[in-house]
């Protein structure tokens, strides 16, 4: 999560800028009473990735309905990476490198307990489908790394 919070939307790879742009037009979207998926589902298709909108869909409704604090997202134009934006984009880079057992750990301090497994799971399967779909969702990790050391 450090990795992430105040870094320049920028200095992300286009697999994390993407997810960025997905969950904050998903909370847009949902704020405004849209439909989400309706909503999201050019931007998913036009990267060849209409294959996860359902999951990436579940993940964030049961984010948003079953968190224990409201996660606050950052507005579209936002330039940099917001506290919680960062968490979540470490709950991506967890399950973009297998990790599930440290993003399953992140997300029961997150959400309710009942609502781990699913999230989980659909979070996992939302990355499989945008790796299929040609994004090396592993350089979301990469760019983290990357910039640990280089702030040290």
């Amino acid at each position: 999560m450090y990795a992430f919070v105040d870094r320049p939307v920028e200095s992300l790879c286009n697999g994390g800028r993407f997810l960025l742009w997905a969950m904050r037009a998903w909370v847009l979207a949902a704020g405004r009473g849209q439909c989400p998926p309706q909503m999201l589902y050019r931007g998913f298709t036009a990267v060849e990735a209409r294959g996860a909108l359902p999951d990436f869909h579940i993940a964030m409704a049961l984010l948003g309905g079953d968190a224990v604090e409201t996660l606050l997202l950052a507005p579209m134009p936002c330039l940099q990476i917001s506290e919680d934006e960062a968490i979540l984009l470490g709950l991506w880079c967890d399950f973009s490198l297998g990790n599930a057992a440290n993003a399953r750990a992140t997300l029961a301090l997150l959400a309710e307990g009942d609502s781990v497994g699913p999230i989980a799971k659909a979070m996992g399967a939302a990355i499989d489908r945008l790796v299929a779909a040609g994004f090396d969702m592993p350089a979301l990790a990469a760019g983290a790394m990357t910039h640990q050391e280089s702030s040290k």
